[in-house]
């Protein structure tokens, strides 16, 4: 009824908006309402008040528009806006004189808005061709918000009276059975914790509400929302015991909650957003370090490892144990890169040690600091590339807020018992550990053993390797403290591991290496090797235990095969798994089996709680909002893989950026022209399919020639994928296009994936289903759908150096591909 009324007058509600703001809008709409019925116009003129009240909602147009997305923000908060869309806020915000429902509607139906573009376009066939096309989807990741709209959104005018002071005017801008937010001058002092009695006034005038006192409520809160308004939040104390008006408002509210109802779009993108990033963030081979500030230094005070990353941290970490990032990430090096003019700052950082005196000594430059210091430039890359510690990574940091340690459900507190709890932002404790976090780090290590065999062919001098200390890290007597939290997300495993440390002897070809355990579960364990080994993944190697054998006569703890599972990249730590010879027994399942039977209350279990509960939450959603790489999800399709969807963090990736250049980066996109089907069939499945959710992830290279000045993206790019890190197999085709195209090299790392996390998404899949079960058995479904994922990082400047080409031509390719990103970014 509500909406056909409205829908009937379309026109005049257009042309009522733009009085909105207008100090003589009631005169307006009263002549403009004249004919109308009083329901019509109560109609009209609830529209109106809800069009005019202030929201909190943030504007999110990434994907949504064919201009280019960047951050502006407004009274603190932060949007995703290109140009035409902060124009109209701006106009808005000044016709309406604040930030209202009116302004945000404004900004979601710019002309270039891709939806609205369909909207005029849907008769179109060729369009539609194009959409049928689209079957990949795009993930836009920590783009949801939690909704409270089962508080009704209206602005109905009140009076409170509270102390000595009676008949204040104000107004509402949401209203539930049990609270309410009022919009109240800043002249009147109010705490929290007082009582006050509010009518509603706008409603009483065409109700009979029965009223005489008022309602009873208590201040929740008192928010600053200018110099003239404050927002008090009320939450009512029922002292009228009064069963007539809640019946009423009750039933007001879910009456028009028809046309204001909870937007189960927005759960439903959460559980999807939330389900594929719970797949990403766990595989992700990058470390994630944060830098705080102190003192006017930054410096590294926390790191969010994963079992895929845990080995850069160990490798930056010296004999005393201790971790060495506030060496290679000092204030010096950090603020240098905080100069570029790019959002993501990006560098090399190519690392070595050398050991003196059983003390561990860090040398690390970034590919800048040896451009600009060329008379040690080979020399730093000749001698570190001859050491066995020698590594390269990419670098890339980003701003990073503590106030995006908070993702609340995209649910309202109604929508459960259990839901306002797990709607709280993170505690003191948490708070205070983040609270001088400014950026936040993505190392990624990229170097291979190709590389590191064409660093060794430079020749430097000898005499010269003293001024190396140039480069040199001094140990810190005391550094400051770096706060290593594990990321917190479903145990997949079997078994329980458990931590224990006892010496083992590792034999392979009659090679025996010397190591001790770090954990064991019954049927594997990992180990730490006193110096590299030589075998790979796949090895049956024999185990003893000296020391465990000598509590034991039962069992021969001696010649144990068990099969290598995960190799680190300082080939020093080993995960092993019981190789069993079809149903017979395994001495050392057997022996561990009973071990931990029998000391379950001395064992400590290794995934033991948190040191401090929600840290590794509130720095996992720090991550998910400042996410600069390109993930993208394979899903299963009979004996071979699809690209099923990707995602888009804040900071696009080049790879978003060609997408972006031809209108692929809406809901749904194409990657085909990118990673080519057969690639996927040819190259990636035959390699990963045996593969595990425990395997690390396997690295695969993709060079891509990109012509910007083609009109549609098949002739614009042109592809090729190779299994490993060696990319002198493209130098034939970047060489062809090196002059006149722009070249990417993207280094991607794909897993296998488990089971989903339901448990992550429970109170969302439960929500959706009192709504639409069907609905909810499609998102399960869905994400029961993915079975790898994987990471798309640019490596283009380092691959290019390696390859035969004219220095001169590269840094001309250079300069068009900047300029071209930065036009389109």
């Amino acid at each position: 009824m509500a909406e056909d009324i409205l829908l009937k007058y379309e026109d005049l509600v257009n042309e009522l908006k733009t009085y909105l703001g207008n100090a003589k809008f009631d005169l307006i709409f009263k002549s403009k309402t004249a004919s109308l019925t009083k329901p019509e116009q109560f109609l009209m003129k609830m529209e109106m008040s809800r069009l005019s009240q202030p929201v909190a909602r943030f504007v999110d147009l990434r994907g949504l528009v064919t201009g280019q997305v960047k951050p502006y923000e407004h009274n603190g908060k932060q949007h995703f806006m290109d140009d035409t869309a902060i124009e109209v806020f701006e106009k808005a915000l000044e016709q309406h004189g604040g930030y209202t429902l009116a302004v945000y509607e404004a900004v979601m139906n710019t002309e270039n808005n891709h939806r609205v573009l369909q909207k005029q376009a849907a008769e179109q066939s060729e369009l539609q061709e194009f959409e049928n096309k689209l079957s990949t989807e795009v993930i836009k990741f920590a783009s949801y918000e939690s909704r409270r709209e089962e508080r009704m959104n209206y602005s109905i005018k009140v009076t409170i009276e509270y102390k000595d002071k009676k008949n204040i005017a104000a107004s509402t801008s949401d209203i539930s059975l049990s609270g309410c937010k009022i919009k109240l001058g800043t002249r009147y002092s109010i705490k929290k914790g007082e009582l006050l009695a509010m009518r509603l006034v706008g409603l009483e005038q065409d109700f009979e509400l029965g009223l005489k006192n008022g309602i009873q409520y208590e201040v929740v809160a008192v928010e600053n929302i200018s110099r003239e308004y404050n927002h008090i939040r009320l939450k009512r104390t029922y002292i009228e015991k009064n069963e007539a008006f809640d019946d009423f408002l009750d039933s007001f509210i879910n009456g028009n909650k028809r046309r204001y109802k909870v937007n189960l779009d927005n759960t439903l993108d959460a559980v999807v957003s939330k389900g594929y990033e719970q797949y990403y963030i766990p595989r992700v081979t990058s470390l994630y370090v944060f830098l705080s500030k102190k003192d006017e230094t930054l410096y590294p005070s926390l790191s969010l490892t994963t079992e895929n990353n845990i080995f850069i941290q160990r490798y930056f970490t010296d004999e005393r144990k201790v971790p060495c990032l506030y060496n290679v990430l000092n204030h010096q090096r950090v603020t240098q890169l905080l100069t570029q003019i790019t959002a993501v700052k990006e560098d090399y950082l190519y690392t070595f040690t050398h050991v003196s005196s059983g003390k561990i000594y860090y040398y690390s430059a970034t590919r800048t600091e040896l451009n600009n210091n060329p008379k040690l430039k080979d020399l730093f890359l000749g001698f570190g590339s001859q050491k066995e510690s020698w590594q390269s990574f990419k670098i890339q940091i980003m701003p990073s807020h503590p106030d995006d340690s908070f993702i609340p459900l995209s649910l309202p507190n109604s929508a459960g018992s259990n839901i306002e709890k797990l709607n709280k932002p993170p505690s003191p404790r948490v708070k205070g550990l983040i609270k001088d976090v400014k950026y936040v780090v993505v190392l990624t290590s990229m170097g291979n053993k190709a590389e590191q065999e064409d660093y060794k062919q430079l020749s430097y001098d000898k005499a010269l390797v003293n001024q190396l200390k140039h480069f040199g890290h001094a140990k810190h007597k005391s550094p400051p403290y770096l706060d290593i939290v594990p990321l917190e997300y479903v145990n997949l495993r079997s078994h329980k591991r458990y931590l224990y440390k006892t010496p083992v002897s590792i034999t392979v070809n009659e090679t025996v290496y010397d190591g001790y355990t770090r954990d064991f579960s019954v049927m594997g364990l990992q180990l730490e090797c006193e110096q590299p080994v030589t075998f790979k993944k796949g090895d049956v190697v024999l185990l003893a235990f000296p020391e465990l054998q000598k509590i034991t006569k039962k069992h021969k703890l001696s010649e144990l095969k068990y099969e290598v599972m995960a190799i680190s990249k300082s080939f020093t730590t080993i995960n092993l798994k019981a190789n069993r010879v079809a149903d017979l027994p395994h001495a050392g399942v057997t022996f561990f089996t009973q071990l931990i039977e029998g000391n379950k209350d001395k064992l400590k279990v290794s995934e033991e709680a948190p040191k401090v509960e929600g840290l590794s939450t509130a720095l996992r959603n720090m991550v998910t909002k400042s996410v600069c790489q390109f993930p993208f999800y394979l899903h299963k399709e009979a004996a071979h893989f699809k690209t099923g969807a990707i995602g888009f963090g804040l900071y696009a990736s080049p790879m978003h950026v060609i997408l972006q250049n031809f209108g692929l980066l809406s809901n749904k996109t194409d990657l085909s022209s990118i990673l080519t089907q057969e690639q996927i069939v040819d190259v990636i499945t035959p390699n990963i399919k045996d593969r595990s959710r425990q395997d690390p992830p396997l690295a695969f290279t993709l060079a891509i020639n990109f012509d910007p000045r083609k009109g549609s993206i098949e002739d614009a790019v042109v592809s090729q994928c190779v299994l490993g890190e060696d990319y002198t197999s493209f130098n034939k085709q970047i060489s062809k296009g090196i002059k006149s195209e722009l070249i990417f090299v993207m280094r991607l790392y794909i897993s296998r994936t488990g089971r989903p996390d339901t448990d992550y998404l429970s109170n969302e899949l439960k929500y959706v289903s009192q709504y639409a079960m069907h609905k909810a058995k499609d998102l399960e479904e869905a994400l029961w759908a993915v079975a790898g994922v994987g990471d798309m990082v640019d490596i283009t400047e380092e691959a290019l150096s390696h390859l035969e080409l004219k220095q001169e031509q590269v840094e001309q390719m250079g300069r068009r591909k900047l300029i071209w990103l930065n036009r389109l970014r």
